[in-house]
């Protein structure tokens, strides 16, 4: 068959590879949640038989090990240049962001029995920034659980929130308030008059809140004359 004989479509298609097949799984994870992504419709997406895809992918399991690799990839490295605090303030931002990103990918993150290479160097440069602030290797496994059920956690509750982003809990939050008999609930009423209804809430500051309690508690562990318990400036 001759270039000319060759359909349009056929030009046009982009070649299949495992990096086609990756991203085209990131994309229906991130439009249609985890549950969405089977090698059909992974296939369906690609416009390719079923088939053709155990070429690049073993199975179902091989995608979710590789996916969650490229999450763990888009999250920033923390890094020994800098404070301890600065360096976990920065990744947890990073983490959240992708998970704002990927929601699908919060209850996977850490249950793959066969991570990538971008997992573990993440894991390691996470684990290395807390050993060299002066935490001892038990700390520093103690550290690094509490800060990522916070950080996880707090993306799970954000996610399941009818509401995103500044003003915009007042949607949700006065028609249930009316709801309130007179007297019944008189703290859910204080906390929502004087506080969530307020001009300019959002429940995403409440993240930097809690991790800044998260690390001063920390810093607490560091043996005082190793000097790296401060605040960073």
């Amino acid at each position: 068959m001759t270039a000319e004989e060759i359909p349009e479509a056929a030009l046009d298609r982009v070649p299949l590879s495992r990096e086609r097949v990756l991203q085209s799984a990131v994309t229906i994870a991130d439009g249609s949640g985890i549950a969405a992504l089977t090698m059909r419709s992974l296939a369906r997406a690609l416009d390719v038989k079923p088939m053709s895809l155990y070429y690049y992918v073993a199975n179902k399991g091989e995608i979710l090990d590789a996916i969650i690799d490229m999450v763990f990839g888009e999250i920033d490295m923390p890094s020994t240049d800098g404070h301890w605090q600065s360096e976990m303030r920065r990744r947890a931002s990073s983490v959240r962001q992708a998970l704002q990103r990927h929601p699908w990918a919060i209850g996977l993150l850490e249950s793959r029995s066969a991570p990538g290479p971008a997992t573990l160097r993440h894991h390691d440069a996470t684990l290395g920034v807390l050993r060299n602030a002066g935490l001892s290797v038990a700390l520093t496994a103690h550290a690094y659980a509490l800060l990522d059920s916070y950080i996880y956690g707090f993306a799970l509750q954000e996610a399941a929130l009818p509401f995103n982003g500044a003003d915009t809990a007042s949607e949700v939050t006065e028609p249930i308030v009316e709801l309130f008999s007179a007297g019944d609930y008189p703290h859910l009423v204080e906390i929502a008059a004087e506080h969530v209804l307020q001009p300019g809430y959002d429940f995403g500051d409440e993240f930097d809140i809690g991790l800044n309690v998260i690390l001063e508690a920390l810093a607490r562990w560091i043996p005082k004359d190793t000097g790296r318990g401060s605040p960073a400036a």
